[in-house]
């Protein structure tokens, strides 16, 4: 009998499916149900609370652009904070950048890390590094709390729901603006402007007062909620287009799957209908 893993999207009467060849794990956190399955297509699955987080298919798009863009900005990015990721997919990609010396990884749910080094070894092997530091703890408290300060945070989060809802209120933004160097930048996932808008919009009216810069981009990543996906770019004094490095890119060679420095200008060239979902505030 065939096997049928279905996301559903009951706000817009939508769904999205997989076949599954092979249930990997199952297990529930402290905080959430954890799921890897493989697909004949899409490999190996890892999916949270019936929601695909990644997969082996297409799991660089996402990860290469909520890293790469920012990296080719920053001249300096020593000390990154990474805001979720247990899965350790953005950390893989900070640590391309030869000028990181420092990655911090605060999580709330160690399990997804631990199912992740065993399962998705390709994916999660840098959180063994050397220059990376493990917290597991809600990420609202560490940012309220820390006395440390970043050049680059990057907020990999789940949808704003459950263990992922306090890392999209304003008060949190202002939180990591506080930690982050002057010359520091935040990006955060930011949900679908198609499937997602309400999302979206929230994220923007929220942020756009905290930052002084603020701008967004996309991605297509065919898993997730209707296949487009948006990026927050937000910064006290860089701007995305103008601070690009594109001579850091052509020096360090880095061998990727999407991100190429045509794209980074393209990532930032939106449609009308998402121009006013983000920008009419």
């Amino acid at each position: 009998m065939e096997t049928v893993f279905t996301e559903k999207y009951p706000d817009v009467k939508a769904s999205f499916s997989l076949e599954v060849s092979r249930i990997i794990y199952s297990g529930k956190s402290e905080f959430q149900k954890i799921e890897i399955f493989e697909s004949p297509f899409f490999g190996k699955v890892l999916v949270i609370d019936d929601c695909i987080m990644l997969t082996e298919k297409d799991e660089f798009i996402y990860h290469e652009m909520i890293t790469h863009v920012a990296l080719h900005v920053h001249p300096n990015p020593s000390k990154v904070l990474v805001i979720g990721g247990g899965d350790g997919g953005t950390v893989r990609e900070v640590l391309k950048h030869q000028d990181v010396q420092e990655v911090l990884l605060v999580d709330i749910d160690q399990m997804v890390s631990e199912i992740c080094r065993k399962y998705l070894p390709e994916i999660s092997s840098q959180l063994s590094s050397d220059k990376v530091t493990c917290q597991y703890q809600d990420g609202v408290e560490f940012v309220m709390h820390s006395k440390d300060k970043f050049d680059l945070i990057i907020i990999d989060s789940t949808d704003p729901v459950s263990v992922g809802e306090g890392l999209f209120t304003q008060q949190f933004y202002h939180a990591c603006r506080r930690i982050l160097n002057r010359d520091g930048i935040l990006i955060n996932q930011a949900e679908s402007p198609i499937y997602t808008r309400k999302w979206l919009q929230d994220i923007s009216r929220k942020l756009a007062p905290v930052f002084p810069g603020l701008d967004f981009y996309h991605a297509h990543i065919p898993t997730y909620p209707s296949g487009y996906w948006l990026f927050g770019f937000a910064s006290n004094k860089y701007h995305p287009l103008k601070d690009f490095r594109r001579d850091k890119f052509m020096k360090q060679n880095l061998s990727l799957n999407y991100y190429n420095p045509e794209l980074h200008k393209a990532a930032f060239v939106l449609p009308n209908y998402v121009r006013k979902l983000v920008y009419d505030r």
